[in-house]
Order: C-alpha cells, then structure tokens, then sequence
C-alpha cells in the first residue's frame, strides 16, 4: 500500500507538471496586450512601407521598398481628391524635410495623380515629408511621416504546428487517468474520493484551460488573407486609379420621395393621322415613298373613281342635258343681245347669267379625265399633317375600295403617356412636383420629363385604375408608339434622409451591401438596411454613419475584389 501511496503521488506530481507545461505552450504566453505584434503592412506580407496624410482637400499616399542610406531612394506618391478619391492631374507638388532641409527631391509625373519621387537620406533615422500642393481644388501643405531610411520588412513567423505535441499530450494523459482509474480500484475506501477529485480534475482541467488558448492561436487582429470573417480588405492605390473608384461623403440631405406608375406611349393628338379614300376607284399617280417625311398639305396620291354602268347612263344624261341647255341658253341671249335697244335690260341680264352658268356646267364634263384641278373625277390624297409616313404596300394602279385606309403619318416630335393610377397614388400625382418618364423594355434606359396635362377624368371599370395622360417633348423620336414606360412621380417637398445613389449599393449573399473607404487602401464591406428608392437615389436607414466615405462607382470590381481576397 506504501509503494501505491508513493505511485500516486508521483503520477499526481508529472500530471501537475505536464499540464503546466501544456498551457504554457499553447497560450505562448500571450497577455493579450498586442504588444509585441509587427505593425499591419508586415503582418499582411506587403513587400513596401507606406505613409498617408490627408486634409479636406486632399489624400496623400507614399508607398517605398526599404530604402538604402546614402544610396538613392525611389518614392511613389498618389494624389487623390479626398470627398471623391478621384486622382489629381494637374497639381504642383513641393517637397522638404524638416529634420534635414538640404534633401533635394527631384518629382516626375508617371501618369493622373501619380508621382515618382528621387531622394537620397544620408542619416538611418526617422524623417519627415512636408508636402505643399497647389492645385485647381486649392493650395494646401501636408505632412507625411515616419518614413526611415534603413529599416528592413520584417519577415513573418513560421507558423508552428502543434499537432504532434498534442498527441503526445493526449497520450501521456490517457496513461495518467488510467493509472488513476487502477488506483482508485485499488485503494481503501477513505482514499478513493481523494483519487476520484484527480480523476475529475485529470479530466476536466485540460479542456478548461486548452480551448481558449488554442482558439487564441494565430490571432494577429490583422486579418489573415482568405478570412471570411473580416469585412475589412485592401485595395491598392494603382488599381483604385485603373477602375476609377470614386468615393461620395454621406451627409443627410434632400431626398424626394418618388411614385413609379406604369405607362404606354401613345399619339399626341396632332401626332398621327390616317388618309383614306372617299370613293372607289384606282390609284393613277403615287408621288411618296415609305419612311418618306412630308408636310401638311403635300399631295400623295391620286385616285380615279371607278365609275358603274347605272352611274355612266346618268353621268351621259347630265352631260346631254347640259349640252342642250347651253345650246338653248345662248341663242336666247344671242336673241336678246340683237335687240338690246329695245329690250328691257333685266331680260337681258337673265339671259346672260343663264348662258354663263350653262357654259360651267358644260365644262365640267368636258374636262372628264383631263387631269385639271378642278376634275370632277380626280381625286387628289394629302397629307393632313406633318411627319413621316408608315409602310404601305399600295401602287399605280392598284384599285382600292372607299374609306379604306392607305396612308399614316406620324409626327413623334410630341407623344402622350397614359399611365394607370391606382386610388393610393392618384393624390401623390395631383400634387406632384415632377415628373419623368424611363424606358422599360431596354437595357438603355431612355429618360425624359413629362409634365401632367389633367387630372384623371375617368376610371377603368376593370381594375379601378384611373387613366391619367402626360405630354412627353420627344425630338429625337427616341420614344416610340406603343411603347412601356416607367413614370416616375417625385413629390415637391423632398425630406431629410441620408441616400446613397443606386451605384452605390451591391449584393452579397442576398444582402444589400456597400463599400466604405477607411484609409487610402483600406476598405470595408458595410450590410445595410435599404429604405425608398426613387430611380436615381435610395434611403439608407441603417449601415452607414455621416462623414464616412462611399464607393459610388465601380462597385462590381470592389466586389470582386473583396470576394477574392
């Protein structure tokens, strides 16, 4: 029993020992100070040292491999705009040192908002950049720091993997809880709580103390590349120029809430027009072509009217009796003309009126086919309207029938747009302070302004939707009849919301998302919750705070990048 006594006191005293020796491996001594961590460029494997300044004008970027002392330094520096990260071209840079005023450095431009920098650092100590930019934005100075001559990047770590030594450990702490386990078997009575309390301690201690550290391993708060749980990623300052990422200050501002209605382009009411034929008859003479512009008034076609048997009996009974009552009219009045002296000069006068008149009427019927303006049987087709005339398949001599249609003229130059309003909305467009109109079927949205001609006069019995007109100017004839359209309703009063243009927000994973600019190459992916979207503007309502700056522009190669970092 002593030398079991003795075991146990051994086994107890190398457990106390290996399990010292176990949480100090696997915490490595971390105080969780942060301390001793290399700074984010060299944890993140950058292979150059950077400095960064900013003012409300502007954001000044250095990047520079190690520099040699006494050797001489290439330097790169970016200029960008500060609300909108857009590069600055046409700047005058001046640059001194006020830890060494005799520095000398030549600046060359390599493209927009790009400078190369030439220097040489005599000395291995820190030194700083006094930066003085005129520019069209305004003049400005600013400082760049910390940059020191000498220093090397710092190499990362090896990582160590523990996987060997935590089977060790595993193995050598089953051996101990089964020696345990045969000792408590074996022990006395008033021994075995005592060997039971190791046992539960052997059993416990271990997982209580292990986990944390090793869920500590390999925390550096930078972020490791691949780490699907940082919303934080880098965007280096060449490649922001080349995809031209544009950032917006979010302030809170004027927001218009806005209707969107669904429409139909239709015809102005002087905007289309259709020609017909008022007899039967065929088409002698065709003076237009398709797709051919003409004016109010021009003459198109012309038609001789097809004339039956029953209409050419009377058509020669009228001419007859025509021909008879000009021959009686004018010896009557040839009768009267010779007796002028003595004939009362009313009688004359008759006669002579109802010689001219039969005269008419006999011309009429002479000029039968002659082609004159005033043909009775010519009928001449024009054009009621200025604009471009439609397709129509029509020829010389082609026999048409009457009120048949043959042309349309169209005038795009000025559409309506009939849109359907439910009740909800219909005060919305009463009060309305502006109005546009976007295409819907393109992927180029096409826009315009409108302007409301009434209110609605009547509603649509079949789904109780009120009929409102809008007048659209259209010059380009961009718009076409028949058309759908978007009328988007803008209220006259805009409210103070903080909205971000629609360019702005992506989606990742199904979330609305938007990207954050936090330092010259640092962004961040921010989740929002997404409010009214008027077209061109949307109510940001959470995710976003003011003065934090935006990506507006080329979000999709943001994405991207993020999604593949």
């Amino acid at each position: 029993m002593k030398t079991l006594n003795y075991f146990s006191k051994v086994l107890l005293l190398s457990y106390c020992l290996l399990l010292t020796t176990l949480v100090a491996k696997a915490s490595g001594g971390d105080d969780h100070t942060h301390a001793g961590e290399k700074p984010v460029a060299e944890a993140n494997g950058k292979t150059y040292f950077s400095s960064e300044a900013i003012s409300d004008k502007y954001e000044l970027f250095l990047k520079y491999q190690p520099i040699e002392v006494g050797q001489v330094a290439t330097l790169w520096l970016f200029i960008s705009d500060y609300k909108t990260n857009r590069p600055l071209d046409s700047a005058s840079l001046k640059i001194t040192s006020k830890e060494d005023k005799t520095l000398e450095f030549t600046i060359s431009r390599v493209d927009k908002g790009y400078y190369e920098i030439k220097t040489t650092f005599p000395s291995a100590k820190i030194y700083s950049l006094t930066v003085t930019i005129t520019s069209p934005l305004g003049s400005d100075l600013l400082l760049l720091q910390n940059i020191e001559p000498g220093k090397q990047l710092a190499t990362q770590e090896e990582e160590h993997s523990p996987a060997i030594f935590e089977s060790s450990i595993f193995l050598v702490g089953v051996g101990l809880a089964a020696g345990l386990l045969i000792m408590f078997l074996f022990m006395k009575a008033r021994y075995r709580k005592v060997a039971a309390g190791f046992l539960v301690v052997l059993i416990v201690l271990p997982t209580a103390q292990l986990q944390p550290a090793w869920a500590h391993e390999g925390h550096d708060d930078a972020g490791k590349k691949g780490n699907n749980f940082s919303n934080a990623f880098e965007v280096p300052k060449e490649t922001q120029f080349l995809f031209d990422v544009t950032t917006q200050p979010v302030q809170q501002g004027g927001f218009t809430e806005s209707t969107k209605l669904f429409g139909t382009v239709i015809p102005s009411s002087n905007g289309q027009a259709v020609v017909q034929s008022p007899q039967t008859g065929r088409i002698t003479s065709l003076n237009v072509k398709v797709g051919q512009k003409v004016t109010q008034g021009q003459v198109l076609a012309t038609i001789e009217p097809t004339i039956d048997a029953g209409n050419a009996v009377t058509f020669l009974a009228e001419k007859n009796n025509a021909e008879a009552e000009l021959e009686a009219a004018q010896k009557d009045y040839e009768r009267l003309k010779s007796i002028e002296d003595i004939a009362a000069k009313r009688d004359v006068a008759e006669a002579e009126s109802r010689y001219n008149k039969a005269r008419e009427n006999k011309k009429l019927f002479e000029n039968v086919g002659n082609g004159t303006s005033n043909n009775a049987r010519a009928i001449f087709l024009k054009s009621p309207i200025n604009g471009t005339l439609s397709n129509f398949t029509f020829a010389i001599g082609a026999t048409v029938n009457a009120n048949e249609t043959l042309f349309t003229v169209t005038n795009l130059s000025k559409v309506y747009v009939e849109a359907q309003v439910f009740d909800k909305d219909a005060d919305k467009v009463n009060t309305g302070g502006n109005f546009m109109v976007e295409c819907a079927t393109t992927d180029v949205h096409k826009t315009a302004q409108v302007k409301l001609l009434a209110p609605a006069q009547s509603i649509n019995p079949t789904n109780q939707t009120q009929r409102v007109i809008f007048e659209m100017e259209n010059p380009d004839n961009e718009f076409k009849i028949g058309e759908f359209v978007n009328v988007q309703v803008f209220a006259a009063k805009p409210i103070k919301e903080i909205a971000l243009p629609n360019s702005a927000i992506s989606e990742i994973n199904g979330r609305p998302v938007i990207f954050i600019k936090d330092s010259a190459e640092q962004y961040s992916v921010s989740y929002v919750s997404i409010g009214q979207n008027n077209g061109s503007y949307t109510v940001i309502q959470k995710g976003v705070e003011e003065g934090e700056r935006v990506v507006v522009n080329a979000t999709y190669q943001m994405k991207m990048i993020y999604l593949n970092q």
